[in-house]
């Protein structure tokens, strides 16, 4: 029997990675039970597992602007200890990554295959980690880029919009910023399905088909919500100037899907409905 070994179990994805895999043999590890910035922690973690999924990531964008050495710790680090071991143990490794690793400047979806060019710490850490697993591993790696996230457990745009939605009349949300929403349980069963057909390594874009703004995806979150979708109002991102700078083009191209000979995930506005009668965004 395939054993797995899951980082980050305790994140919104990580949770949706175990209900996937139900019924496996599951080691479900969280940051307090594996540090994965820790080599010798992580041999011993990943020894004897036949997959290692890394859901593991330093995740606060702008704090990491300020604190990239602790980003980077856990972000590249993390990934090339994980990498290394499961080179020694002969096991596929899934690297979930992100956008972010994309300047924002592109006019077209991203193919798999495009150079890196991030323009904020946190990307800066998680390319250095893509670049970790390939050196490391990368005939038996899996680089499975995702973005906009939003799923049960934990706090995601989905649940804010709702959150705020229930304290005004009407929320302003950026419309400038493009991207493809992507429920984590979909993200989770993908990979499970990448992994099951045995597909050949490499880079993934594990995102939702289609594209949206922010403000699409709030609109489509108080409809799927039974809100009225004109309490949402656009506006653009230069109200709402953070630490780390956002891309505004982040839709990913699904080209490897096919050449794997497996379908891409569906569109965004049919996770969101299932997401929706699912109760995801309530408070978990």
């Amino acid at each position: 029997m395939t054993s797995y070994l899951i980082t980050g179990a305790s994140g919104m994805l990580g949770r949706d990675l175990q209900a996937a895999l139900a019924g496996r043999a599951v080691t479900a590890l969280n940051r307090a039970d594996l540090d994965v910035t820790d080599l010798a922690a992580v041999r011993d973690a990943a020894a004897g597992h036949d997959v290692v999924i890394n859901a593991a990531a330093y995740t606060k964008v702008d704090d990491a602007e300020a604190h990239e050495a602790a980003a980077y710790a856990v972000n590249a680090v993390g990934a090339r200890n994980l990498a290394a071991a499961a080179s020694a143990g002969s096991a596929r490794l899934v690297q979930v990554s992100t956008d972010y690793v994309f300047n924002g400047g592109a006019r077209a979806p991203y193919r798999e295959d495009t150079p890196l060019d991030p323009i904020s710490a946190y990307g800066r850490t998680k390319a250095a980690g893509e670049r970790f697993v390939l050196e490391e591993h990368a005939a038996g790696s899996f680089i499975v880029r995702t973005a906009w996230l939003y799923g049960a457990h934990g706090p995601n745009f989905a649940k804010t919009m709702l959150r705020l939605a229930g304290a005004h009349d009407t929320v302003s949300v950026v419309d400038d910023q493009r991207g493809q929403p992507t429920w984590t349980a979909d993200l989770a069963r993908q990979i499970v399905a990448l992994l099951d057909a045995e597909a050949p390594p490499g880079i993934y874009h594990g995102t939702n088909s289609g594209e949206a703004t922010w403000y699409d995806f709030a609109r489509a979150v108080f409809a799927a919500a039974g809100l009225d979708p004109a309490r949402a109002t656009p506006t653009d991102s230069s109200h709402f100037v953070r630490p780390a700078p956002r891309p505004s083009y982040s839709v990913l191209g699904h080209d490897a899907w096919a050449d794997a000979g497996l379908p891409p995930m569906r569109a965004w506005a049919d996770a969101l409905a299932d997401a929706a009668r699912q109760d995801t965004f309530g408070e978990k």
